[in-house]
């Protein structure tokens, strides 16, 4: 396999940036034009002494946005560990570098939009949980990796790379037509990975979680749900929990997605919007697309469907429990779960409920397994899709008792464990493990609803607890403003990032020149004037009780008014995307 180098200097000039490997001795140096923005090899001896020059950790790729190309580099990283013997890094601090000396040949309009255009990009860049090696493959399991050609051991990282992983792809898409550049960049994954030594019976072992999120139908949470034309589930996410012992190494694979059949949820000022079921399109085409597409990549599949079976959720679960039954797919079982009833007044023992009957399918699809002399000894046939209404919360509780399942046989297979002991008993690795397990959830849910995951102290502490509760109220709280005040930004960003949206430069007018509906600015006001009004009339009573009560009636009346003609037209308040057009994202 062709590795990428590990740190690069950037020099720049007026005409062009020449990029340079500094951690080898390669003489190759990537250069792009400013002007033709075509890119080509030289050599270190044609960069002129001229240029500034400054140390990047790598480039994310290139961008056209109104004012022209724009390269994005790595420009501070962290080690995470290494992963079999390979550094594993996440970006921390990017710069966002125009082909264009200046913006001056833009109209003030074009100006303001670059300038949106550009923080869109650097608001992606910075949210937490991008990923990259430089010699190791990140976008695929063990398990793929160990069942591959010598023909794609040799490829480069980027050819080889799972496309549904590749966050930077679309920023990549001129390098990938030229595979003498490939060395220049690296597949970036977003979503999270923590590597921890750890220790067992005095014997030493590196336990890991890396959770994939696919950049396929990717956003935020009440605007992308559901699934599209291609059979791609919104959040879905690959999560895989490996260990390594001696040259042994064993993997894990778990999966959550949002219900694959065409449903959404939009944001309407409302706590908890309704989710509507799409009455004009055949759900079971998708819904068969996803499963083919899952049981080629994973095996069998058992659904573990977490969501409510009463109020606005029950349309969904039966909805669902129809779809597995009409594509009469036997490679697929559906086990529905309600949760939040099951576990209400604090039983979180009953998810023993849901344990217990799926741990047989559970050692049937088994885990993969591969001993000191890279000997395949065991395959994993089969995984559990887990989903709740995010397959946020309660999805990485179910998923965190799978995995510690699966670990306590993987332990022991390795003699790591003693016969009878178990993982919960291993004081120090415990603490590891559910802290581990709680900041994947944190991770997933910032990058998908805005804020860190609800219920992550049973995660962490095995049980629910009052301080617990106050914090998911304030993460609700929290969630609640964000998904209707700001989403729609995070969702147009993330969507010019993968290239859903592509700017064009001969466009004078883009999508973010949408003017507001007029009731946008003025209902507001007339609230917060008759509510102001009010209280004055409560606070400087009138000559009479009857006169004091009559305005406060006539100004608490047009208050209330007011706001129930907004909550009514609640679309109309909300942040929503501008780039993509409605029905892409319904």
């Amino acid at each position: 396999m062709a590795s990428t180098a590990g740190s690069f200097h950037l020099h720049t000039t007026a005409e062009k940036f020449y990029i340079e490997q500094s951690d080898n001795d390669s003489v190759d140096v990537l250069v792009i034009d400013r002007v033709s923005t075509e890119m080509s090899l030289t050599v270190r001896s044609d960069v002129p002494m001229s240029a500034e020059t400054m140390p990047i950790c790598g480039v994310m790729g290139t961008i056209r946005l109104p004012a022209g190309m724009y390269l994005i580099v790595i420009t501070k990283k962290m080690k995470v560990g290494d992963l079999l013997g390979h550094a594993v890094w996440k970006a921390l601090n990017f710069d966002i570098i125009s082909y264009k000396k200046t913006v001056l040949h833009l109209n003030d309009d074009q100006m303001q939009d670059n300038k949106t255009f550009v923080s869109m990009i650097s608001s992606v860049l910075h949210t937490d949980g991008l990923y990259f090696a430089s010699d190791y493959d990140l976008t695929h399991s063990l398990q793929r990796l160990a069942n591959t050609s010598p023909d794609f051991q040799d490829m480069s990282l980027l050819e080889r790379a799972d496309q549904r992983f590749v966050w930077n792809g679309h920023l990549l898409r001129e390098f990938m037509t030229q595979p003498e550049l490939h060395r220049f960049v690296y597949p970036v994954v977003h979503g999270f990975i923590t590597i921890n030594s750890s220790s067992i019976n005095g014997k030493v072992f590196e336990w890991i979680i890396i959770s994939r999120r696919s950049c396929f139908r990717a956003g935020v949470r009440y605007y992308v749900r559901g699934i599209d034309s291609e059979g791609h589930a919104a959040n879905f996410v690959e999560t895989e929990q490996i260990v390594q012992y001696n040259n042994y190494k064993a993997s894990f694979v778990q999966t959550r997605g949002s219900i694959p059949f065409y449903w959404s949820q939009r944001p309407n000022l409302k706590y908890k919007p309704k989710p509507q079921i799409s009455k004009v399109v055949n759900h079971l085409d998708g819904f068969q697309r996803h499963f083919d597409s899952q049981v080629v990549l994973y095996g069998k599949q058992v659904i573990l469907n977490l969501i409510n079976q009463k109020g606005s959720e029950k349309p969904l679960e039966l909805a669902f429990d129809k779809m597995v039954t009409s594509s009469g797919n036997g490679m697929i079982k559906y086990i529905a779960f309600d949760f939040h009833k099951e576990c209400s007044r604090m039983r979180w023992h009953r998810l023993q409920i849901l344990l217990d009957s799926v741990s047989e399918i559970q050692d049937e699809f088994g885990y993969f397994l591969v001993d000191a002399e890279g000997k395949v000894l065991i395959n994993q046939e089969g995984t559990f899709r887990s989903n709740c209404m995010d397959c946020l919360d309660r999805t990485n509780v179910i998923q965190s008792l799978l995995a510690r399942r699966a670990l306590q046989s993987q332990l022991q297979k390795m003699g790591l464990l003693h016969l009878g002991q178990k993982i919960e008993d291993q004081t120090n690795f415990e603490k590891i493990y559910k802290n581990a397990w709680a900041d994947n959830a944190d991770a997933c849910a910032k990058q998908y609803a805005g804020t860190g995951a609800l219920k992550t102290d049973f995660t962490r502490m095995g049980k629910r607890t009052v301080w617990g509760a106050v914090m998911d109220g304030w993460n609700s709280a929290i969630r609640y403003y964000k998904n209707n005040f700001s989403d729609g930004f995070r969702q147009d960003s993330i969507d010019l990032f993968l290239g859903n949206y592509a700017v064009d430069e001969a466009d004078w007018i883009t999508p973010l020149q949408d003017p507001k509906d007029w009731k946008f600015l003025t209902l507001p006001i007339v609230m917060v004037v008759a509510f102001s009004m009010c209280i004055i009339c409560l606070l400087m009573a009138g000559d009479t009780w009857t006169e004091t009560l009559a305005y406060v009636l006539f100004w608490g009346t047009a208050s209330v008014l007011t706001g129930g003609l907004i909550l009514f037209n609640g679309r109309d308040f909300v942040d929503a995307p501008k780039l993509v057009q409605k029905e892409k994202l319904d």
